[in-house]
Order: C-alpha cells, then structure tokens, then sequence
C-alpha cells in the first residue's frame, strides 16, 4: 500500500535537507563523514493503532508502502527478572519467535524490524537488485523479506553466519546468497558487497547509513514507550556495528521534542562480547578514533567469541552521528561479557522466562546482571533490556526448516579478483 511522503532527510555535519529518492546514504557535500537523520513532518509520537505491526509506527518510518506479515517488538514487564536482579522496573523488548508472547519473527532477531522498512523505503519503481552485506541475521531477515516481496537481492556474507539461514519456507530465486570462505568475516562482506553495488543494475543496501534500518530499529524504543508511558532511564544492548544503539537514541531524540516522556536521554548501555571489543576499548580510552587493530588479529578475536552477530571491525563509531556521539550525548557506557558471562545469562533467562535467547541478547542480559549486582543502577530505576533475538531453538522444534542453499561460495583467496564480482553480477542479473 502507498504511503505519503511525510519527511525529508538532513545531514548531520552541514544540517543541508534533501528530499529523499528512497537509496540516499549520505551527503553530497565534501566534509567528515556524518550520518543523515531523518526529519518527520509529524513531531508528536503517534501510534496507528490499528495496526499491529511495525506500521504501527509509520509516521516516524521513511517508507514509501507498507508491505505485509511484518511484526514489531514485544515489551513486558518481567517480574521473575525483576527480582533476580532487584531492580522494581525492568523491561523486557524481545524480538524473535515466542508464541506465548504472540511474538512471531519471521527469523527470530529484531533484524525482521530493519529489513521491511528499507524494503518499505525502496520506491515502487524499483529495478535494480539490492545488495546487502551481512554477518548473519541480517542476512536472514533481507532473504526472508525479499523473498516474502520477490524483490531481487544479492546477500553476502560469511561462512559463519549462514547457520542463520533457515526458513519455514524455501526461498524465492530472486533471493541469491553468496558465500565467503576460509579466513574471512564481516568486514570482507562488506568490502565486496561495495564492488558488486558499483555496477549498474544494482544498489547498495548500506547498513548503518540507511536511515531506514535505524528508524526500523528505532521502533523498539515506540514499543516501549508506548508500554512504559515514559522514557527508560537506562537501555542495554549488545552491539557490533552500533545501528540499534544508534538508532534507539535517535528515536529518543524525537520523543524528548516531544515532551510528553520525559526530559532526559535514556542511558545507553551497551556492549561487546569479550575478546572482541573495539568500540569498548575506544570508549574507554575516551577517544573519538577507533582504536587501530590488526585485520587478522581481529578475525581470530572473531573467531573465539559466543555472539558471532557482533563482529564489525569497522562499525560506525567515530562518524558524526554515531555510536561515540550517541553514548556521550546520553551519558551512556561500553560495557563486555565473556563467553562463559555469556552462556550463563542464556541460562538464566530461560530458567526464569521460559524461552532460549541467542548469544548476542545474552551479552546483553549478562552485562545488565553485573551492573545490577555492583549497585551501579537504582532500585527503583526504569530500565529496558532489548533482547534482540530468541525462540532459535523453539521455533527449530515447531517447525521443520528449510536451509537456504548457497547460489555461490567464494574462497578467500577469489575476493580480490575482478572476476569475482562479475560471477557475482552474472549470477543476479
């Protein structure tokens, strides 16, 4: 269904105002690099309420049309966590596959809330063919959405991540999932999902720079306020790029303008899994700049962790806009958790909630229990817990799924080559 063009796009290093072709990943002028923001004709939160998916939002989401079987977070207040952690408000944003909650997650991560709002942003013109670069769930939920819609993506990413890559359904063949082989990650997905895009025919997808995966993500934060009637004073999420941390506290921007809320930045909370930790080791050193780390040094830290999900070696974290602006402007913090941290706050919470998370809301969750368990949040503080993927393991019993099969794997040694890209051009067009 066609939707009403009701924002336009701003750059936030030179504040210039474009109006928006449904693809704009950045500014046109020549300055640092800064993320664009989105700016809403409507500047009071408003809920569609008859609508119960992540349209519910639609007036604070770039889109163009709405597409269907799309689905929003489910917030709760958990009273067993409540008490295991003596903190009197505790939110739960969980998204994934948990029946009992009537969550229903198309690939069980809040991923199924970034990928049909870029899809919604596309122009209803669209031709070319999408390319998106992945370390996992992303990759899930672009397959599951371009599938659901027949919209001709080409999905790369990394031998790791292509365990995610199940579905109650076979997928469509405009979907074509290219994977990497041998010593590779994330950032190898990225760099080569760059040099396909360049061609004509197709587009980048862009991550972070896509103001549509951010206000997508962004919609966790219009759950919860719209349960809590206020703004949480802390937030805790895991991350490897930083988009949903980025996002959150961009949302919170606009409910602050608001006013109705409250009058302060939710403390953003956020963390890696341990050895894995650039954005944490950055912050802590109180530097604007990355810390530098060696590319391969960082793929063996990769390979050690839990949450293999958070695994960007160049995640958005100096650029204007981004994870070091959001977490000085909300008073926020890097936090880590190890692998065994991690293991048992999976543990606990499906002892107390009844429902397997993954690994990455599991650093998550382990953090929070820490932070509880040194008195470093009050009593009686509203806190929200984003528990960005669960229900793998239970929808893997009621369901029989269906791997996706790779339509090509490219080794190691093959990303360099030009011949690779036109392999993988040939294949999609």
């Amino acid at each position: 269904m066609p939707v009403s063009k009701h924002y336009t796009l701003i750059c936030q290093v030179c504040r210039k105002e474009f109006t928006d072709n449904g693809y704009r990943l950045g500014c046109d002028e020549n300055h640092e690099p800064g993320l664009l923001l989105t700016n809403y004709t409507l500047k009071q939160f408003e809920v569609q309420r008859d609508r119960e998916d992540i349209y519910r939002y639609q007036q604070w989401l770039p889109i163009q049309r709405t597409l269907e079987g799309t689905r929003k977070a489910v917030v709760y207040q958990s009273k067993s966590l409540s008490r295991m952690t003596r903190l009197s408000s505790l939110w739960i944003a969980f998204s994934g596959y948990w029946p009992a909650k009537s969550a229903m997650g198309g690939t069980t991560t809040f991923k199924d809330l970034e990928a049909p709002t870029v899809l919604s942003r596309i122009p209803l013109t669209h031709k070319e063919v999408l390319v998106v670069a992945s370390a996992g769930n992303t990759a899930a939920a672009f397959a599951f959405a371009c599938s659901q819609c027949c919209l001709p993506c080409v999905i790369i990413l990394p031998e790791s991540g292509i365990e995610r890559m199940q579905f109650r359904d076979s997928l469509h063949p405009c979907v074509k999932i290219v994977v990497l082989t041998g010593f590779v990650d994330y950032y190898d997905a990225i760099m080569l999902a760059n040099r396909v895009a360049s061609h004509a025919g197709f587009i980048l997808e862009g991550g972070v720079h896509n103001v549509a995966r951010r206000d997508g993500l962004g919609t966790i934060l219009c759950s919860a306020v719209e349960m809590m009637g206020r703004l949480p004073d802390y937030y805790f999420q895991a991350i490897g790029s930083g988009a949903g941390g980025i996002a959150v506290h961009d949302t919170a921007k606009k409910l602050l303008c608001d006013g109705r809320f409250g009058q302060q930045y939710p403390r953003l909370m956020l963390s890696q899994n341990s050895p894995f930790t650039p954005i944490y080791h950055s912050w802590k050193a109180q530097q604007r700049s990355l810390i530098e780390v060696d590319q391969n040094d960082g793929k063996k830290q990769i390979r050690q962790i839990a949450a293999q999900v958070l695994s960007n070696q160049r995640p958005p974290y100096s650029v204007r806009g981004g994870v070091f602006d959001a977490l000085q402007e909300s008073q926020g913090d890097m936090l880590v958790a190890t692998n065994h941290e991690v293991s048992h706050a999976m543990a606990l919470f499906r002892e107390a909630e009844g429902i397997d998370i993954d690994p990455a809301a599991g650093v998550a969750f382990a953090t929070l229990l820490k932070q509880a368990a040194a008195g470093s949040i009050e009593p009686d503080a509203h806190v929200l817990l984003n528990i960005t993927g669960g229900g793998w393991i239970q929808r893997s019993h009621d369901y029989q799924l269906v791997p996706a099969q790779p339509t090509l794997e490219i080794k190691e040694h093959e990303l360099s080559l030009q011949h690779t890209v036109e392999r993988i051009v040939q294949v999609a067009e």
